[in-house]
């Protein structure tokens, strides 16, 4: 797909995503390419944008900005809902159809093929060596099979090690811009304060939240070229946080891609994470801790060597903990609605979090909020019926805010335990919840039955690329 001058007709293009990699996808192989004409880009129910209330997606189909999209576009391009695309190609004359989002099954992937051809339409998948950047500083990319697996934790394990070592690391997360296109084009979040200049949705929150508290600086927007020129400004190390199991929009030095035994045999199954584990420099099996079967465990190292049986292995065991743990005491026995991260337990097909994993082991009675969920939350668990028993943290809007707290304020418990990695406090406003609430803490640490620790990865690291005076 280069970018020369043709007389030839351009090419009619529509690029499937989700507000993440297809706005990548366009930035760096369609925006300045004569040869092609993107069309549309979809908006996908099922990812993050379509667990909004579908009587107001329409509201949400905002045209990619022609600031954005450079001067073969002076109108922009429009978005329209994936489910309208068998209509819209045949009505449009669409060519191609470019897949760009994540965390998809390989079925679900051939499905939309399938469709697509049948439509008249070529179905194409982009090379990750097409679209990832290179930067001028050494880069860490932190990956996945699928959502949830624990990616920032380890991300900012990484960032710590060099920052407690005197070498600048920020982090760069995956996009997820749900405002004003053109004012998210490159977003620095070192404080509090800029979450509200950004208006941040709950689940931007819960990707950036735990950087700043922990002091450290996390980047993300729409256009990651420009993004890496502003982190490369102060950071002698990059470290690239994946969203859900998407590729690195950076070409890395070393990629880890972490992998979950909660969830086996999603190595090979899933796109594009089985993409990322054939990248791999190191796999990472997360959630190794002492209720997780050893045979799952085993299961998940057998299919990964299956894809290649020379790359490393790192076991790392979920530490969950209360922020304020003098309150377990009085949690002991008391009845809990729990809150859960939103796509880990929506698309990324996980039936619970850290929040019920600290319930159930405070010995909490976890009452079941299916019943009393309001709004866009009762359209939710019909749209996921793995659900089980928690409240997943969605709040995209203003209204759907309003549902979590009123579906939270409903159930009959004495607690509201926050297992989603936002401060949901804040977010609520004082008074607005009719229970208290208490919020859950989660970390990595080497699994005993680890034979390699992070620590050894981040210190070859820096020896390769001389980050530390002794190298």
């Amino acid at each position: 797909m280069g970018n020369s001058n043709t007389s030839q007709p351009r090419r009619r293009v529509v690029i499937m995503g989700a507000a993440g990699f297809d706005y990548h996808v366009f930035n760096v192989v369609f925006r300045d390419n004569h040869k092609y004409q993107v069309v549309a880009f979809t908006v996908a129910q099922e990812q993050n944008m379509g667990t909004l209330d579908s009587s107001k997606v329409e509201s949400k189909l905002r045209r990619y900005p022609s600031a954005l999209s450079g001067p073969l576009y002076p109108d922009g391009i429009e978005s329209i809902p994936e489910s309208d695309i068998s209509n819209f190609i045949k009505d449009n004359e669409v060519d191609e159809v470019v897949f760009a989002y994540s965390d998809i099954s390989h079925v679900s992937l051939m499905n939309k093929s399938s469709m697509v051809l049948a439509s008249g339409a070529n179905f194409i998948l982009i090379s990750p060596k097409n679209v990832q950047l290179k930067s001028s500083k050494p880069v860490i990319a932190v990956c996945a099979v699928r959502t949830g697996v624990g990616k920032s934790s380890v991300s900012r394990k990484a960032v710590k090690y060099f920052t407690e070592r005197g070498v600048k690391a920020v982090a760069i997360r995956e996009p997820m811009p749900y405002g004003d296109l053109e004012r998210q084009t490159c977003m620095r979040f070192a404080m509090h304060e800029d979450f509200i200049t950004h208006s941040c949705t709950v689940e931007e929150l819960e990707e950036y939240e735990l950087y700043v508290d922990q002091g450290m600086v996390i980047y993300s927007g729409v256009d990651y070229a420009d993004i890496l020129a502003e982190a490369e400004k102060e950071a002698d190390v990059i470290i690239w946080d994946g969203g859900n199991n998407e590729i690195s929009f950076y070409k890395p030095d070393v990629l880890l891609v972490l992998a979950d035994p909660l969830r086996r045999g999603h190595e090979t199954t899933y796109h594009p994470g089985e993409t990322n584990c054939h990248m791999a420099d190191y796999f990472v099996i997360a959630k190794c801790q002492e209720d997780v079967l050893e045979s799952d465990m085993a299961a998940v190292e057998s299919n990964l060597r299956s894809i290649d049986s020379t790359v490393p292995f790192i076991r790392l065991r979920s530490v969950t903990t209360l922020y304020d743990p003098s309150q377990a005491a009085i949690l002991t026995g008391k009845r809990a609605v729990v809150i859960e991260d939103g796509p880990t337990t929506t698309h990324g097909g996980m039936a619970y979090g850290a929040g019920r994993v600290m319930a159930m082991s405070l010995g909490m009675t976890i009452v079941d909020p299916r019943p009393h969920a309001v709004g866009s939350l009762k359209r939710i668990y019909s749209s996921f019926p793995h659900l089980d028993n928690i409240v997943p943290a969605m709040g995209y809007s203003a209204g759907q805010i309003q549902d979590l707290i009123d579906t939270v304020n409903n159930a009959d418990a004495d607690f509201v335990i926050n297992g989603s990695p936002s401060d949901l406090n804040k977010v609520f406003g004082e008074g607005k919840l009719n229970k208290p609430m208490l919020r859950v803490g989660y970390d990595v640490e080497p699994a005993p039955s680890s034979k390699m620790e992070l620590e050894e990865v981040f210190e070859a690291f820096a020896k390769a690329h001389h980050l530390l005076p002794e190298y």
